[in-house]
């Protein structure tokens, strides 16, 4: 029998996927990797076996034309890559599963508390972490020099776009009209880092691999390194076991200060765009995941992976006929 995974919203997730397909062949395990996207030129569409294009993820039909798939390509494990699909999906997780299909992704509850980051910030203060306050703008001073520098980003943004530091209240004033439905937060400093979580079925944490983000580009990691600190693994360990309904690969966004003290700022529940330098350590989640969904026991360290690599990332291509694209 074949074990068939769907990936959507593919995007430039190259690495991801390759990850999974390499997976499956070191495994022996027969089947086949079916990317979507909107794009025909979505650079993952061509690391898998069929690529499929779909509609846009808010378009009526989206749900409909992924389970034509699910039924087309006999579908196991349907993976989500981006945070704006990831609540529809989880409205629809008992269709595909009365279908034969696993949906990757966490309850409608958890996706509510990470995509609007005021709920991440009452969440993480309903479970006692510390989180940077957010400043309710009709009572803040934003004449007193001495409350900046501030963070201001999207309330329900993603991929950094929007996230400005406010240095003074000119600023201020252009940005919080130019950024809509903004919060305004606490600047936090220090070290900060991404912790790659998985989470199995039953909501248990197996594994936490801490990514100090050494340089960013758009949003996302461009130079990472692996750090085994216990004070970040049990931390964020903690967080996600938490959340009401976690599943699959959580992302969690914390800084790590000069005193020690860990600030969490937001966790994306999907796999992040940082995941291969974890997967390249020895955390192998696509392997894990797959012995989950078929019920073979693993045995998984927390921190059974490899401290200190470092991940230099670079730009790559794939190359195609215009006739695939158009």
């Amino acid at each position: 029998m074949e074990f068939n995974i769907l990936f959507t919203s593919t995007g430039r997730r190259v690495s991801l996927i390759r990850s999974f397909k390499k997976t499956m062949l070191d495994m022996g395990l027969p089947g086949k990797i079916i990317t979507a996207d909107m794009q025909k030129n979505a650079a993952a569409s061509f690391v898998g076996d069929v690529k499929e294009l779909v509609p846009r993820v808010t378009d009526p039909s989206y749900i409909d034309t992924l389970k034509e798939i699910c039924f087309q390509h006999k579908v196991q494990l349907l993976i989500p890559l981006i945070d704006t699909e990831l609540p529809i999906l989880a409205a629809h997780k008992a269709e595909f599963a009365k279908m034969g299909v696993t949906v990757l992704v966490s309850s409608q509850e958890v996706n509510q508390i990470c995509f609007d980051k005021r709920e991440t910030y009452q969440f993480f203060k309903r479970i006692g972490v510390q989180t940077p306050d957010i400043y309710d703008l009709a009572n803040l001073c934003i004449e007193d020099d001495t409350i900046y520098p501030i963070f201001l980003k999207p309330a329900t943004g993603s991929s950094s776009i929007g996230a400005t530091i406010i240095k003074n209240y000119k600023e201020l004033v252009f940005f919080k009209d130019y950024v809509n439905n903004s919060i305004i937060q606490r600047l936090v400093t220090g070290e900060e880092y991404t912790l790659d979580v998985l989470v199995d079925f039953s909501g248990m944490v197996k594994c936490v691999v801490p990514r100090l983000r050494m340089e960013t580009r758009a949003g996302e990691i461009s130079k990472g390194m692996t750090v085994k600190n216990y004070d970040l693994i049990h931390a964020g360990k903690a967080v996600v076991e938490a959340l009401p309904g976690a599943v699959g690969c959580i992302t969690v966004q914390c800084f790590l200060q000069s005193d020690g003290q860990i600030s969490f700022i937001e966790i994306n529940p999907r796999f992040g765009g940082g995941i291969p330098l974890s997967l390249k350590s020895g955390a192998d989640f696509p392997r894990w995941i797959i012995h989950m969904l078929l019920g073979n026991a693993q045995d998984i360290e927390l921190a059974g992976w490899l401290d200190g690599l470092v991940m230099l990332r670079y730009d790559d291509e794939i190359f195609v006929s215009k006739d695939e694209i158009q």
